[in-house]
This record gives structure tokens, sequence and C-alpha cells, in this order.
């Protein structure tokens, strides 16, 4: 049995020297020769979870027929640095990952399978982004008779605690087959019964319903299937599973390169530090360093970003 490691990031061993002036070089190789060490025993444990699956078809927007640009999806509103001037340092910037982490089993609890599968969208406090992504405190809460009956007596509104409990019911049906399948603006997510569970909980906590707190539930997760859950919810929002690497210019112009060919064209260093940090980006012509328009999802680990990579490249994503 692999030893369990929180997901909430502050478990995180250094490669190397601390943050700075250090060269990404040392970094990179310690995380290839992880990679390299971990994937064969990664590859003996996958074939054990059969609820990993890979990324398939065209992204959520690209199925709503959404531009990038006018939407609130899988969007933090924060972006990484830009890049430095030819006379400035570039800034320093080390990875950090837990040894090990590739074949380590994570004790998620339902604030985690929020923060990786429902943030990206809905936000910290689950306020969503109106009118395009909805709040998810009032669904909630519509599923508890007691702080429904206070509304209503606060309202002046009557309504016998039969109605209310059969409203309630009526509400929780309708929140848990969001969870089990989506909406018509809201990818179907890919939880299992007991993630289902325990992210219920947590919305409820997150929802300020009265006693929630103490019915929080935790599952314990293998690596990939918690980059799954990163993959699916967030990535896989912007970016097509699958299609041809768009050039510079291409990028420039707003193409959003495919999950299918991220292994090949960036380091797992890289894509760390893209998703964690932020980094700036090849893109014109001529090819010059900019900014970069993907979102900095700075409440992801190190680790859980490094998941996705091994995710992606253990379950290569399909057309």
């Amino acid at each position: 049995m692999h030893e369990s490691r929180s997901s909430k990031g502050r478990y995180r061993t250094l490669l190397g020297r601390k943050p700075g002036r250090a060269v990404l070089g040392l970094a990179s190789l310690a995380a290839i020769f992880v990679v390299a060490s971990s994937l064969l025993g990664q590859a003996r444990v996958a074939r054990n979870d059969e609820s990993v699956t890979p990324v398939e078809g065209e992204s959520w927007l690209s199925h709503l027929r959404r531009p990038f640009n006018q939407t609130s999806m899988g969007k933090t509103w924060e972006l990484g640095p830009p890049p430095s001037m030819p006379w400035e340092e570039t800034p320093g910037w080390q990875l950090e990952l837990t040894p090990g982490f590739a074949t380590q089993i994570a004790t998620l609890h339902g604030s985690d399978l929020y923060r990786l599968s429902c943030r990206g969208c809905h936000g910290e406090s689950g306020l969503g982004a109106p009118p395009e992504i909805n709040s998810v405190i009032g669904p909630v809460q519509a599923t508890s008779v007691g702080v429904t009956m206070t509304r209503m007596k606060k309202a002046g509104r009557e309504m016998s605690r039969a109605d209310v409990t059969e409203a309630a019911k009526e509400s929780r049906e309708l929140l848990l087959k969001r969870l089990h399948s989506g909406g018509q603006d809201m990818p179907p997510p890919t939880l299992s019964e007991s993630e289902i569970r325990s992210i219920f909980a947590y919305l409820e906590q997150l929802s300020d319903i009265p006693g929630a707190e103490r019915r929080q539930l935790a599952v314990r997760e293998s690596p990939y299937r918690v980059g799954e859950h990163i993959a699916r919810s967030t990535c896989h929002v912007c970016h097509n599973a699958t299609g041809p690497n768009p050039t510079p210019q291409q990028i420039l112009d707003g193409t959003i390169p495919p999950l299918s060919t991220l292994t090949t064209r960036v380091s797992l260093p890289d894509f760390v530090r893209k998703v964690t940090n932020g980094a700036p980006i090849i893109m014109g012509t001529p090819p010059m360093p900019y900014r970069g328009r993907m979102p900095v999802f700075s409440y992801l680990s190190a680790d859980e970003a490094a998941d996705v990579y091994q995710y992606l490249l253990l379950y290569p994503p399909r057309q």
C-alpha cells in the first residue's frame, strides 16, 4: 500500500535549491528521472483502476460553439507574468514535487473534489459568474428543509413542513442529476457515487447548511484519477482532446492546442510551471514570447498539475 498524500499542496519536497535564480535544468532532469522511474509502477497500479478513462472528443466550448474570449468557463481571471524584457533577468522558478508522487494514493475530501472538478467554473465560493455560470448556493440551500422553512418564515410565506419536505426532495434530485449528468451548459461530470456523496456534503457546508461540517466524507484516489478530474473539468473545457498542433501564428490568432500533443510539446516542469505559476508562450510571426491567454490555476499543487501530465501520458486523449 502506498503512503497517502494530502491534496492541499503543503507537502512538497524541494528538488534542488529554493526558488530564486535557479536554472530549470536541474529540476527538469530530476523531474524526467522521477517520471521515468515511476511510470512502470504507475502503469501497474493503473491497470487495477477501471474508473480512469481517457478524455475524448471536442472541448466543451467547441461543443457549445462559444469562443474563448466570450466565456467565463474554465477561467480564474489570474494570468501569468509577462515575458521579461531583454534587459531584465528572467524570474526564477523551481519545480517542487513529492518524492514518489506518481504512485501515492491521495486522500480527497469534498472540498478537494470541488476544487479539482468545479472551481474552474463556479469559483472558490460557489457563486459562479452569472448569468452564464449559476451559483450553486441557492440550489443547494433548496435541498435543506430547515433552511427553506427559515427562509419562508422570514419572507412571511406559509408552507407546511410536508410541502417543504417534498420541494426539498425534488431540489435534491435535480442537484444530484446535475452531478451525474451535467446540464445544457454544464459538462457532464465523471464522478463516482462515493465522489458525489463527498462533494455533495461539501456543497452543503459551502452553502451554510446547519450541521454539514459533521457530514464531510473522504475518498482515496490514485494520482491519475486526480489528473483525470482536472483534465476533464478544467483542461477539456477549452482544449479539444485531439487534433493538429497549431503553429505560433495560429495560436496568436486564437487556436487552442489539443491535449493529445501536450506531452510531446511541453516538458513536465514547463507544464507544471504554466498551470500553477504561469509562463510566457511563443506566438505570432515571427515567433515571440507573449503572456498568453491561459489562466493560472494557483489553487492546484505542483503534484496535482503533474498528475494531469502523467494522466495524459498513461491515458492518451482520443478522438
